[in-house]
């Protein structure tokens, strides 16, 4: 059965995500790490890393304990099979998807997706759409990278999940990238006046209720075609470019219309729990518990920050389908601590350095 025919919806959903944020972490870490150091079922990968680690990962009982495994090499991602880092309890062959990251800093990190984790995704971005007030059956413009991109598959979880028409366009933040990396700032420009002209196209075609876009992207909207993004009744951003100005100069554009946010790539995703007034404090909380976040010191990536402190984020991905402990975010951001969630949160997000070599585009 496919992730969209099995994927619940209502009470259902709700269930399964208050089961989620119910779990205790400690418990699941253990689950995790069995399924994938199993000696006969276990991870390819991990099994043959498992001698070079030095303990038994195994004997690992709590989450505080996953710093042994060091920063996670995301080269891996790049060289190894991505189908080599799911367990072999999983059906041969794989079913599902191989996703891109965005390739800023060279050859994309690809992960293989099980329908299982594609629903722990979904489920969650469908629980985001209903605190952040978007209405159900109603239509969408997806306007994200495609192709490769896990954003992309907003699609299906918005058509599926929350009973909506969507339209999407085509875009590809690496040539833009590119683009920029090699000052061909002319033709970078061309290519958002192409995306946007995409944009317009559908927007003036008929009612589209929510957009779901990038806040590069949406500023390009929001200051060439006004009037566009004013008969909007929301829009969704994800991504890490967003500063208290955007997102005040964001609202006003709208009009009264929402605008949600979500932080995330590849590996794992962020809900927004909480916008201040002035929007001088923009909170996240991760997809618990197979996604936490912690954030450390950029001198010392084993030591958290207090809460309310900044420091890089390093991002542990706990599915039962895929392990990567601590991998070292190009991000910085505040250590958001909340009885509202039963792991830490992360709060305004910025790019940890900007630099020619490493581009944010329209991503």
């Amino acid at each position: 059965m496919s992730a969209a025919a099995a994927a619940p919806t209502g009470a259902d959903a709700d269930a399964r995500i208050a089961r989620w944020l119910d779990t205790d972490l400690d418990q699941w870490c253990r689950t995790v790490l069995g399924r994938h150091f199993h000696p006969d079922t276990g991870s390819p990968y991990w099994l043959r890393r498992a001698g070079t680690l030095g303990f038994d990962p195994r004997d690992i009982t709590r989450y505080d304990q996953l710093g042994a495994f060091g920063p996670f090499p995301l080269d891996t991602l790049r060289r190894q099979d991505p189908a080599d880092l799911v367990p072999l309890s999983v059906p041969r062959p794989l079913s599902g998807r191989v996703w891109d990251t965005g390739g800023t800093t060279g050859t994309p990190c690809r992960v293989h997706y099980t329908p299982d984790m594609v629903l722990h995704r979904a489920l969650w971005r469908r629980w985001s759409f209903a605190q952040e007030g978007f209405e159900p059956a109603r239509t969408w413009l997806q306007a994200t990278p495609t192709g490769p991109h896990l954003i992309g598959n907003g699609v299906w979880e918005v058509s599926e999940l929350y009973a909506g028409q969507v339209y999407a366009i085509d875009m590809d933040p690496r040539w833009v990238k590119r683009l920029i990396r090699a000052g061909r700032l002319s033709e970078a420009e061309d290519y958002t006046a192409h995306l946007l002209e995409q944009i317009t196209d559908v927007l003036r075609q008929g009612k589209v209720h929510y957009l779901n876009t990038t806040p590069a992207l949406f500023q390009a909207l929001r200051q060439r075609f006004p009037e566009e993004v004013a008969a909007l009744d929301g829009v969704r951003l994800s991504g890490t470019q967003i500063s208290a100005g955007m997102y005040l100069a964001f609202r006003a554009a709208l009009q009264g219309g929402i605008c949600g946010l979500t932080y995330g790539n590849t590996f794992g995703n962020a809900a927004c729990l909480e916008v201040a007034q002035d929007a001088a404090l923009i909170s996240y909380v991760p997809n618990y518990p197979q996604v936490t976040m912690a954030v450390v010191r950029k001198d010392d990536w084993s030591a958290p920050v207090p809460p309310g402190q900044p420091g890089q984020v390093r991002l542990t991905v706990l599915h039962e389908d895929l392990f990567l402990p601590n991998i070292l975010e190009r991000d910085q951001a505040l250590c958001h601590r909340t009885d509202r969630w039963p792991s830490d949160g992360v709060a305004n997000i910025r790019p940890l350095q900007t630099t020619s070599s490493a581009p944010e585009g329209l991503y």
